[in-house]
């Protein structure tokens, strides 16, 4: 039987919802650290910046879009999902913190500034371009449990521990939208007039947070609603390929290459796991052709003036759980098109909280963390739990690294309050690695930390052919984890103050090489002698 293949459906739209939430929050981080810590002007980000995002994530939105109706019709489906697309998180922090912001704070020109970071994004749009060739070999030699616990990893910690604790954080306004989300997917409850779920949770939320002044603190306040205004107005995209062009030749942008090259690797890797995050859900994308759209995405967005690349999200099976297909793509592409190209961000800012759709987002966290152990066998179960542990170390990394930059700035105001002139600072470059802090060594979480998304996904990989005892594989995973020690990939990092950076220099981690490369001549040994035993 033919099935009927609809642009939209009624899942889309709690499908948008979701989605929407998560890319406006790229655009408030954009919005907040662009202007405070890379010194461009309000007016500069709503003119030049946005717009060239929007370019970025329509084209990729559409394609998505087009690429999942494609194989509704060739499977004959009609549950079929776009994958999720838009601005990369872990790319946005790292070149805003260690390639835009070092250039402003060393030359003090915003517009420099701006123009490496778009050669940082199309030189990484350029290693996703070419790695989609490569990346389907490198997904049929890594086990479904390795790629799934490292996106488990950052469902559990990056996703959903920080919207649970925004949750408890303020529970009158957020525990409602998120039992609305719990009865309509997991209890399957109907609501009235057939509304969908995450719509009346958005709504709850949006009014909730503006009455919260009638039970304690008011979480909105309407007077910023008068001066979000000031920045509507149409801006088109502008191509900036003269200004990308300029700093081709500039010889500073060598000492940005430590982070360019390592994002744009890891955004090959993070987007192959939420392919195969896809498949586990149910629907087989072409690895090649998903990536392929990934890095036209980010290069276009270059061109344009956007300095941030794009990536497929995570969350794939989440937005199929809840009835989404390929119109929410659309939609989502098409309303940040909108309130890029005619400068809303303000005004959404100032209306509409982010408690009223993070309950959206928690259920999709819960979703990938879920999907680790129901979509791989279940004797690896123990390798999926070892690869959350790296996540939970960047997660604790995180707050750590904060808890000590609050500290810091808080002595600083107290000295300057006490007009005390000599400098004293609160910073993690002070404290010994093998102190016992949290009450464990500071250096063996900074380590664990460090590229956690490869660690995970190469630990639970180890365990797996263990598991499977194909020993040879658990040492070749190995001799692998001793060459990206080696440079500086993974566990490597420099203290400076509280800042954490890579340290991308050969054998810049030789206690980590030797010790992988030991581990692996173990498995060669258990593999040569299960061998003579079985002959």
């Amino acid at each position: 039987m033919q099935n009927s293949f609809r642009w939209f459906v009624k899942g889309d739209l709690d499908g948008f919802f979701g989605l929407v939430v998560d890319n406006l929050i790229q655009l408030l981080v954009i919005l907040g650290l662009c202007h405070s810590l890379c010194g461009f002007p309000f007016e500069f980000i709503y003119k030049v910046i946005l717009p060239g995002v929007a370019v970025s994530l329509v084209i990729g939105n559409i394609l998505y879009s087009i690429q999942a109706r494609k194989l509704a019709i060739k499977e004959n489906r009609n549950d079929v999902t776009a994958l999720p697309y838009g601005i990369n998180t872990v790319s946005l922090f790292a070149f805003i913190f260690f390639v835009i912001s070092p250039v402003y704070n060393s030359t003090k020109d915003y517009t420099l500034a701006w123009k490496i970071g778009l050669l940082a994004s199309f030189t990484s749009g350029l290693i996703e371009f070419f790695g989609s060739f490569v990346a389907e070999k490198i997904r049929k030699i890594t086990p479904r449990a390795a790629l799934l616990s490292a996106l488990a990893g950052i469902a559990i910690t990056f996703i959903s521990m920080d919207f649970l604790i925004r949750t408890y954080q303020n529970p009158l306004v957020a525990f409602i939208p998120f039992g609305v989300i719990l009865l309509q997917y997991f209890g399957k409850v109907k609501f009235p007039f057939h509304l969908p779920g995450g719509l009346i949770s958005v709504l709850l939320g949006i009014s909730l947070a503006w009455m919260s002044g009638f039970w304690g603190k008011p979480m909105m306040d309407k007077t910023l609603l008068s001066d979000s205004v000031q920045y509507i107005s149409f801006y088109f995209p502008i191509l900036s390929i003269q200004d990308l062009y300029s700093v081709f030749n500039l010889v500073n942008i060598k000492e940005y290459l430590s982070v360019i090259i390592p994002m744009g690797i890891f955004n090959v890797i993070g987007s192959l796991q939420n392919i195969e995050s896809a498949e586990a859900a149910g629907d087989k994308f072409h690895t090649r052709n998903s990536l392929l759209i990934n890095g036209t995405g980010t290069l276009i967005g270059a061109i344009f003036g956007s300095p941030f690349p794009t990536t497929i999200y995570i969350g794939h099976p989440g937005w199929k759980g809840i009835g989404a297909r390929y119109g929410y793509s659309i939609l989502n592409g098409i309303f940040i098109t909108l309130i890029c190209i005619f400068g809303f961000m303000g005004l959404i800012k100032a209306l509409v909280p982010i408690e009223a759709g993070m309950a959206i987002i928690l259920w999709i966290g819960i979703i990938i963390g879920s999907q680790a152990f129901e979509s791989s066998p279940k004797r690896h179960a123990p390798a999926i739990i070892v690869g959350l542990f790296p996540a939970l170390a960047g997660w604790a990394v995180l707050l750590v690294q904060n808890s000590f930059l609050f500290a810091n700035g808080k002595l600083s105001e107290i000295l300057a309050t006490e007009k005390i002139t000599k400098p004293y600072s609160i910073a993690l470059s002070e404290l010994p690695s093998d102190l016992p802090f949290l009450p464990y060594p500071i250096g063996g979480l900074l380590s664990l930390s460090q590229g956690f998304l490869l660690v995970s996904m190469i630990w639970a990989a180890i365990i797996v052919f263990i598991i499977d005892r194909d020993f040879i594989r658990s040492a070749y995973w190995c001799v692998i984890a001793a060459i990206l020690s080696s440079i500086g990939i993974i566990h490597s990092y420099i203290l400076k103050g509280n800042s954490i950076l890579n340290d991308y220099s050969f054998l810049s981690s030789t206690t980590f090489t030797q010790g992988y490369l030991l581990l692996s001549g173990l498995f060669f040994l258990i593999h040569f002698f299960e061998n003579r035993n079985t002959k």
